[in-house]
């Protein structure tokens, strides 16, 4: 489900019963702000719950103590069989979250004495291996993308600097659309992230580069723009002025990745891939991508180093026999030169 408000008392038959799922999910998602959730992450949770409320009303489930572990297993066959419009299963981290959210719901309901036990928390969870990113762009092509914008134009000069920055500091998208024009420190080549992912702020080095065409984004395009915005001081403006809303930065970004036609797809995490593999390419310690990438734990971080696999091919190609062709051919003709004359 989209991370947009839903009228949890719309998805049940009785709304106002005070021990209903309905009821019990808003005082939830109401303690939830209370303990300074963001509320990315409450919209987040209010839909995969809701998810359940719909799928426990079909079957006239409508109070958590009627909820038990065998159905909770039932759900989790269904989430296992669901489809997405387009046909695709839901993935087994999509699942996890789902379940994950459940036992966190169950388990406020538990301490509330709303239920006598947490029927999701014996769950057994899906496996979630750790997959490599799909596509990560080498230097060349991030140069070649980052050409692509007409400077000459507004939104060419804007796009260019947003990209710049997507490629110099790993910001994922959300961070990039925060960022204000007090966030950028000229003279550190710093910007400051504020409430990242987990309501974190982080200092993140950003390069000369990427801070000139930033500089000249703001002097020469900004004040053309900021008519629309509000609150006065959003870094990167659309067209109309206003700050970007998600869809807008990714459509925004992912065009120029087609144009360049690479062979490769994303959008703004594809940068941050990129960022942190070039950073580990060229020796940097993987605590330091950890900080950089704003990972709370050195696991997450630790994937870059499947992801490079260019330095491994290099050493593949210099030190393995079969690795050269003509390595190979010369070989050949070595054996050839060396053995016995032919008679005729």
């Amino acid at each position: 489900m989209p991370r947009t408000k839903i009228n949890v008392f719309e998805l049940v038959d009785n709304p106002n019963d005070p021990q209903g799922m309905a009821v019990l999910l808003a005082r939830y998602l109401e303690w939830m702000r209370t303990k300074n959730y963001s509320e990315n992450t409450v919209l987040g949770f209010q839909g995969m719950v809701a998810r359940f409320l719909v799928w426990a009303a079909e079957r006239g489930i409508t109070r958590p103590n009627e909820v038990t572990k065998p159905i909770m297993e039932r759900y989790q066959r269904y989430l296992y069989h669901l489809r997405k419009p387009n046909g695709e299963p839901l993935s087994f981290k999509t699942q996890a979250c789902c379940l994950t959210a459940m036992r966190s719901w169950f388990k406020w309901l538990s301490r509330h004495n709303h239920v006598l036990y947490n029927p999701a928390s014996d769950l057994d969870m899906p496996r979630l291996g750790r997959r490599l990113p799909k596509h990560v762009l080498t230097v060349n092509e991030a140069e070649q993308i980052i050409a692509i914008p007409d400077v000459n134009t507004n939104a060419g000069l804007r796009d260019r600097a947003i990209l710049e920055t997507l490629y110099s500091t790993g910001i994922r998208r959300m961070e990039i659309i925060n960022l204000s024009l007090y966030d950028v420190d000229y003279d550190r080549g710093t910007i400051m992230v504020r409430e990242g992912k987990g309501q974190k702020d982080r200092m993140v080095p950003i390069g000369e580069r990427a801070l000139a065409w930033i500089e000249r984004y703001v002097h020469e395009v900004r004040p053309l723009l900021e008519a629309g915005d509000t609150e006065g001081h959003t870094l990167f403006l659309t067209d109309q002025g206003k700050p970007f809303r998600k869809d807008q930065m990714t459509a925004q970004v992912r065009q120029y990745v087609v144009a360049a036609d690479v062979g490769k797809r994303g959008a703004c995490h594809l940068w941050r891939h990129t960022a942190a593999t070039v950073l580990h390419d060229n020796g940097a310690d993987i605590r330091f991508i950890q900080a950089f990438l704003g990972h709370a734990r050195l696991q997450t971080t630790e994937i870059y180093t499947q992801v490079s696999i260019r330095q491994l091919k290099a050493i593949h190609d210099a030190c393995h026999p079969s690795a050269s062709l003509k390595r190979q051919e010369k070989s050949a003709e070595l054996s050839r030169s060396a053995g016995p004359d032919r008679v005729e």
